[in-house]
């Protein structure tokens, strides 16, 4: 995340995996997406996944000692990290970590009111992250939850979306979804349907990354061979096919041969 031009305010800007063991997750990783990695920030225990030279995720094993839970979440470009996490804490959601300096900028992470895991990050991003796509490139954020009326107004109040011009943040409620739009491009939605109580991961709130891939059945075979879980087989949506997947360590994702 270091470049030269910062992006709209309350945009996704980068997705990180908080994992267990820094190596089974580069290893599962390489296999399936065809990642590779280069040490990050001058941390040991954190590094940027890179497809075809473009950087595209980052990884750190911070599981353990911060005590989080294994899972993918989105970070979202913020122009004060202090004061976004001050909006966090007034309504009624919780800053787990920092604001801290992290490599050329700052980041928090938080839990939204229904306990959905995100991420803010105050600085420049690197540039061709939010707009190129393609096989083993990020190509949707989608939050569940329980009501996505109060997510929303949540997410606009802290990020800012309600404060943008129309032509540069657009958040609007169609087929039973809100739909995020940055720029004219779509950038992730809300849905709702996930209960905080659920024993499941799957089904309490959280945001769930979704990854290109040129196949979908070839790549759910790659991950359980890896040692990993597929969650729900290989099927056709109207998006395209998609399989969501368990990594060893259990965070979840989802594959997808058509880029939204």
């Amino acid at each position: 995340m270091s470049a030269t031009t910062p992006v709209v305010r309350g945009a996704p800007c980068w997705v990180s995996l908080i994992t267990s063991d820094l190596r089974l997750a580069q290893d599962f990783y390489h296999g399936l997406l065809g990642w590779e990695f280069r040490p990050a920030f001058h941390r040991k225990e954190y590094v940027v996944a890179y497809k075809d030279g473009a950087p595209v995720a980052g990884i750190g094993a911070l599981a353990r000692s911060m005590g989080f839970p294994v899972a993918w979440s989105p970070y979202f470009a913020v122009e004060s990290a202090d004061k976004v996490s001050d909006r966090i804490r007034e309504r009624g959601a919780t800053v787990a970590v920092g604001p801290i300096p992290f490599g050329p900028g700052r980041v928090a992470w938080a839990a939204d009111p229904m306990g959905a895991p995100f991420g803010i990050w105050e600085g420049y991003t690197e540039p061709e992250w939010p707009v190129r796509r393609g096989p083993g490139f990020p190509s949707w954020i989608e939050l569940r939850t329980r009501d996505i009326f109060a997510a929303t107004i949540f997410y606009s109040e802290v990020l800012g979306w309600d404060t943008e011009p129309p032509e540069r943040c657009d958040v609007r409620y169609t087929d039973e979804q809100v739909i995020v739009r940055i720029e004219g491009r779509t950038v992730g939605s809300l849905r709702g349907g996930a209960l905080e109580s659920a024993p499941d991961p799957r089904i309490r709130p959280r945001w769930h990354v979704y990854f290109c891939v040129e196949d979908v059945p070839a790549a759910a075979e790659q991950a359980a061979a890896s040692g990993g879980e597929v969650v729900t087989p290989p099927e056709e949506t109207h998006h395209g096919w998609e399989s969501t997947l368990r990594d060893r360590q259990g965070g979840l994702f989802t594959v997808m041969s058509r880029e939204n």
